[in-house]
């Protein structure tokens, strides 16, 4: 019999088998194969008692049943199992996962950051159990984030009738994140103002500075190396055309001689080489990449075995590779070699277990990977950073000149490489500015001054890999979960692409304003910090999983919700939205998908289906309507929304609010909740057709979404439980 090798992702699969050879069985679990069930109150599928939680795991879906099938019949032909699943706290769940839905007794936990043979067999004789604390922390996160986004979305989104579905821990922290930087831009008023400058035949420029001295203090000599270029060179802000010609005139009339010069070697240190967060951002600024897609290039790269796993904030470098590369940098650049080998200062909170994002092979250089183009230039990013972080320290020579006219002074600053250093495989310096020889007191000749009217400008919309450097700063989420939050926000239209850059829908600020007012401490990047680093905490064993989430629940969360609950019930969803207070009667509110904002409500002859009142016609821009528009009633506390169906030639209430049509119903029990089936008649390519689903919406949404019975030539059949014998029509 053979040994059994359990990973998540059949890429691996065949580059493992190659490594372990014959005797091993490598079969993949897909990724995730069991997940909360869908049952008990709100659908958590776990219960929360005392200080206890009972979870009740089901397969994630049919895959996932088929799966756990095949991977029972490779266990009995297997000695023994090793679970091989990636090497982080989600992983670590996923082992355990398998474990309880395979019922191993004692299977080996392997653990490599590398597909290689080096790694993969060092791994293999040095397994160890699975970690529990790390599980406990897989756990706990899979079952707060459950609690949050569906008692949250049912209690208290779905109540908005904003059209919006869900809410969750970390993508509502990051959309307020979004909407406050969007209200700013909103808010803000530009002002004019000037930037006056010099020009002198001596070949340089230099701009006006009312004090020099306290200029030169807010101006660190320390290059920022956080950002690619720099903005132009301007002048101290002047605010008056009259003040920015009386400057003009004083340079043009007065002569100008250098007052001072100052010049200092400084030197640069390399970056660290990439953690999640900085790959992310790094391929977006010079690949075009989205997180979500950098994330996908770098799989395939790992899976290859070319880098490391990709899913880590550790700045880590192995010894082993540190060496590699300064052998390297011998061969091929040896001014390069630092005196000793160059070490980066941890994250705070980083798992200092994992390694930072490197090639598994220094000496596999980008023109030597055999891979896609996309997989090419993502590893040469990579390949170009990791050496970089060993190599020596850029030198530079920096000068500023400060020149007078009359009393005006002008400051030119300019920057000279004298040692490029790691800068040839990663050059993150601004643009240099050569400045030519100059003494103190030596005479200028004016070419030109002028003053240049500007006007200032908001703040930016954050693009995709600055609102992951953001969410790490603010220790929202974590290295697996910024390309997922970032596609969520987008896939639920709360969020969408304008220029490169996100911006908040009328849906995605609507939301973030009435959760503003009904859960405002869940959505600021502090508390989300909060519980991340408690997830942290029982990650390393200092503090039970269950005690901590129960706890959370009865002292936070659970008075959170009765509390907005009693908000929604007082003032209604329109009196939560707007200003946070009860609107008037007839008062038109912001339309929930994608109403311009300057939209006009019109009152229209069609009654309110609930209360009478006359419906609002609202116009809208959402792609998601079969009009322009729809209907909300002006009557306040009551909300009611309906939508034009142009095959019915009708305004209709949303699915959710209509009576039941018994005409629907058949005789047929549900499968798996016994409640009756009901026909549902829908359009594909064109056609007609019908379906039989369980009849009752909250258990559609929950443990009865995969009911699904489709006609047939002899009835109704189901790819799950099979056919049933009723008439196609009745």
């Amino acid at each position: 019999m053979a040994n059994l090798l359990l990973i998540e992702s059949p890429g691996k699969s065949k580059k493992l088998s190659q490594i372990l050879g014959s005797g091993w069985i490598v079969k993949a679990s897909m990724g995730h194969v069991r997940e909360l069930a869908n049952d008990g109150e709100d659908s958590l599928g776990f219960d929360l008692i005392d200080r206890r939680i009972e979870c009740r795991y089901e397969p994630r879906d049919a895959r996932g049943k088929k799966v756990l099938s095949d991977l029972r019949q490779a266990v009995k032909q297997a000695d023994a199992v090793y679970i091989a699943t990636d090497p982080d706290r989600e992983g670590e769940t996923i082992g355990w996962h398998l474990q309880q839905a395979l019922k191993l007794k004692q299977p080996h936990r392997v653990v490599y950051s590398e597909i290689t043979p080096q790694a993969v067999k060092a791994a293999i004789a040095r397994p160890r159990v699975l970690d529990q604390s790390l599980i406990a922390a897989g756990r706990a996160r899979d079952c707060l984030d459950k609690l949050v986004g569906y008692k949250g979305s049912k209690h208290v989104v779905w109540r908005l009738n904003l059209g919006a579905k869900s809410m969750g821990r970390v993508q509502s922290a990051t959309l307020h994140l979004l909407c406050t930087r969007e209200k700013e831009i909103q808010a803000f008023k530009p002002q004019d103002y000037w930037s006056v400058w010099v020009e002198y035949q001596e070949g340089f420029k230099a701009f006006y500075r009312a004090n020099v001295k306290a200029k030169a203090a807010v101006n660190s000599d320390a290059p920022d190396d956080a950002k690619e270029s720099k903005e132009a060179q301007e002048s101290d802000r002047v605010t008056s055309q009259a003040e920015a010609d009386r400057l003009v005139a004083i340079a043009r009339a007065n002569p100008h001689h250098v007052a001072t010069v100052d010049g200092k070697v400084a030197q640069q240190a390399p970056p660290p080489a990439f953690i999640t967060s900085s790959l992310q951002q790094a391929a977006g600024a010079k690949l075009r990449f989205s997180p979500d897609k950098t994330m996908k290039v770098a799989q395939a790269l790992y899976e290859a075995g070319h880098i490391t796993y990709m899913r880590t904030d550790s700045v880590t470098l192995a010894a082993p590779f540190c060496a590699a590369v300064r052998h390297y940098l011998e061969q091929h650049d040896p001014t390069n070699v630092p005196n000793k080998t160059t070490r980066h200062r941890a994250v705070k909170g980083a798992q200092e277990a994992h390694e930072a994002i490197r090639p598994t092979d220094v000496h596999r250089s980008p023109a030597q990977l055999q891979a896609s183009a996309e997989e090419t230039r993502l590893y040469e990013l990579i390949w170009n950073r990791a050496v970089a972080s060993q190599c020596c320290p850029a030198r530079l020579r920096k000068t500023r000149v400060v020149t007078t006219s009359d009393s005006v002074q002008w400051e030119a600053r300019g920057q000279v490489v004298e040692f490029s250093g790691y800068t040839r495989y990663w050059n993150n310096l601004s643009a240099d500015t050569q400045l030519p020889t100059l003494q103190q007191g030596q005479p200028l000749t004016l070419k030109q001054a002028a003053a240049d009217k500007k006007q200032t400008q908001p703040l930016p919309r954050y693009t995709e890999p600055k609102l992951v450097q953001l969410m790490e700063r603010r220790g929202i989420g974590r290295p697996s979960t910024y390309a997922p939050t970032i596609k969520t926000l987008k896939d639920r239209a709360y969020v969408q692409m304008e220029k490169a850059t996100l911006q908040p829908t009328a849906l995605g600020l609507a939301l973030d304003e009435a959760l503003a007012t009904l859960l405002p401490e869940l959505i600021q990047p502090e508390f989300t910090a909060q519980m991340e680093a408690a997830l942290d905490t029982i990650a390393q064993g200092k503090q039970d999983w269950q005690a901590y989430l129960t706890d959370w629940h009865h002292t936070y969360f659970a008075p959170a919700l009765a509390k907005a609950g009693q908000q929604l019930q007082a003032r209604g969803a329109e009196g939560i939205i707007g200003d946070g207070t009860q609107a008037p009667q007839g008062t038109a509110v912001r339309s929930p998908v994608s109403t311009p904002p300057n939209a006009q409500a019109t009152v229209t002859k069609t009654l309110c289906p609930k209360c009478g009142e006359a419906l609002h016609k609202v116009p809208s821009q959402s792609k998601k309507l079969k009009a322009n528009h729809f209907l909300k009633c002006g009557a306040a506390g009551c909300g009611t929304v309906m939508f034009w169906n142009p095959k019915g030639k009708q305004y209709e209430l949303p699915y959710a609010q209509r009576s039941p049509d018994p005409e629907a119903f058949t005789e047929v029990p549900c499968p798996v909740c016994g409640a009756l089936l009901e026909r549902y008649r829908y359009t594909k390519e064109g056609k007609e057709k019908v379906m039989l689903r369980c009849s009752l919406l909250e258990h559609r949404r929950g443990k009865c979404k995969e009911v699904a019975f489709f006609a047939g030539h002899d009835g109704f059949w189901s790819p799950k439980f099979g056919t049933l014998k009723l008439a196609l029509v009745t």
